[in-house]
């Protein structure tokens, strides 16, 4: 009876059995222990497996391999590989299936090189040699590491003893496919004599992560089978690079062969909405959600909030926040920098500060939309609080957009050396981030007419990037401002010089569910 129970997916029965065998003075033997690991550990009951455990030790049924292995695999459902590791060290007889008990536990927990560290061992110590589920879950942790040479020593190990299987397949292919080797990937898929869905998936991702969108494409229309997972694959494929009218065909041929969207392929489509701009469809997908009673969850509800912000709906975004049954840290993030973005920043503020009473931690993002709301009001002192709370209360150390956003803050409010400090206290300074930050405070001594700051500024941005129009731009106008002539047409001639051009201007408008895009020469 527990057996059954525990084989169709029901946990809590087989325990209230347990404990009537137990009280009818009937003791449970190394047949039954297994079952009831099993319950527990799916029903995360930590307290009452430890418990349980202690019986066993108790009962002297605790040197089978059976049972000793259902407790390593309860306790690697409940994600406590410290105690999965010492119930492993302490067994008396490891056969294969504690070895890939062990390594699965800690791929399970993100332990990666603890499970690369267990095969190894297993290797060179146990004489026990590797099956399909230890393959299997040791090429899992060398993908997550990117260990490529491991992961082809497991090959020729495939190769040359073990033979391979559909699933041996499939987790080389994604393997390879994810370490960026494509070319052996595909070869491995084209021998594959049996392919499955997984494989098809494996396949056409690796190449959406490289960008043949293509090539997946083509691979994906000769999937002879496409569930769920592959087709969102492909839309998210689109969407991640901006190919936003392919997504919503490829949606529209999706909902043709009758399949259902999860949040997952939602989230990507209003994604590419918010990518560019394109309001009507954004809503068509929310109209949808309603007419096929799709539940709003905290992620899409995300999703909705960030398009409507970026199409510059910001009621509806707030529409959206309080319609939330459940709402997450995301979800007040997201509201937070919309409201930031749209510069509202009584409103930000006054959230940020509902989140926190609430009950729910800021991230990293949500400090960047604190910061911006701040900047954008002008509140340097309100600022300078939220930027050292960071570290201080919520031990989040400020990556460059922050340092950014206080850099921005400073510069608007005229404190022009406060910045310039600012910045040459950012770690690990990385040119993408620290040139808009160059840039917006050049911009600001532009404005307050601060031209010895500006000078310094500028020469640092031109030891990065002499060829950015941008910078030479602002320098000229920040000489123009103070009615330096013979200093702004230096900069111009040593623009020609240079042969710097400037970058001309972009804009695109969504009409009647169409993108077009505006460049200005």
């Amino acid at each position: 009876m527990i057996k059954g129970y525990v084989k169709k997916g029901q946990f809590k029965e087989p325990l209230f059995l347990f404990d009537e065998l137990r009280i009818g003075g009937l003791s449970p033997d190394n047949f039954t222990y297994p079952f009831v690991f099993k319950a527990v550990g799916e029903l995360k009951m930590v307290k009452g497996g430890e418990k349980l455990h202690g019986y066993v030790l108790k009962s002297g049924v605790w040197f089978d391999n059976y049972v000793g292995n259902s407790v390593m695999d309860m306790y690697g459902l409940f994600g406590c590989v410290t105690s999965l590791n010492k119930v492993f060290d302490e067994m008396p007889h490891r056969d294969s299936v504690a070895w890939n008990i062990l390594i699965a536990g800690f791929v399970r927990c993100d332990r990666y090189q603890d499970a690369v560290g267990a095969y190894m061992k297993m290797r060179e110590e146990s004489g026990v040699k590797p099956d399909e589920a230890t393959v299997v879950s040791t090429l899992s942790a060398c993908t997550a590491l990117k260990s490529l040479e491991l992961g082809k020593e497991i090959h020729r190990y495939v190769v040359e003893e073990l033979g391979f299987s559909v699933i041996i397949g499939n987790t080389l292919v994604d393997m390879y496919s994810k370490c960026g080797f494509l070319m052996v990937a595909r070869q491995i898929f084209d021998d594959m004599p049996t392919k499955n869905v997984i494989c098809w998936t494996s396949m056409v991702s690796g190449y959406v992560n490289r960008g043949q969108l293509d090539e997946a494409r083509k691979l994906f229309e000769r999937s002879p089978v496409r569930d769920l997972v592959l087709w969102t694959t492909m839309i998210n494929g689109y969407v991640q690079f901006n190919r936003v009218d392919d997504a919503m065909d490829l949606f529209r041929s999706m909902q043709m062969q009758r399949i259902k969207p999860d949040k997952y392929t939602l989230v990507a489509l209003l994604t590419g909405c918010a990518q560019i701009g394109a309001l009507e469809q954004g809503e068509w997908i929310r109209d949808y959600m309603k007419e096929n009673k799709i539940a709003i969850t905290a992620v899409v509800g995300t999703a909705l909030i960030e398009m409507y912000a970026k199409c510059g709906c910001i009621e509806k975004s707030m529409e959206i926040f309080d319609g939330l049954k459940e709402k997450d840290t995301a979800s007040w993030t997201s509201i937070i920098c919309a409201l930031a973005m749209s510069g509202n920043t009584r409103k930000a503020l006054e959230l940020f500060s509902q989140m926190e009473q609430a009950g729910f931690c800021p991230d990293d993002i949500t400090f960047i939309g604190v910061l911006s709301a701040c900047s954008h009001g002008g509140l340097v002192e309100e600022g300078r609080r939220y930027f050292h709370s960071m570290s201080r209360i919520y031990g989040i150390q400020p990556k460059l957009e922050h340092y950014g956003c206080l850099i921005d803050l400073l510069g608007r409010a005229g404190l022009l050396r406060e910045a310039e400090e600012m910045i040459s206290m950012i770690p690990k300074k990385d040119n993408e981030i620290i040139i808009p930050i160059y840039g917006a405070l050049l911009s600001a001594c532009r404005i307050y007419g601060s031209i010895d700051v500006g000078e310094r500024v500028a020469k640092l941005l031109m030891e990065i990037e002499s060829y950015d129009s941008s910078t030479h731009t602002l320098l000229a106008n920040t000489y123009a401002s103070a009615g330096r002539w013979e200093d702004v047409s230096k900069v111009r001639g040593t623009m020609r010089d240079l042969g710097v051009k400037k970058s001309p201007g972009c804009s695109s408008v969504d009409v009647n569910a169409n993108v077009y895009e505006f460049v200005g020469h």
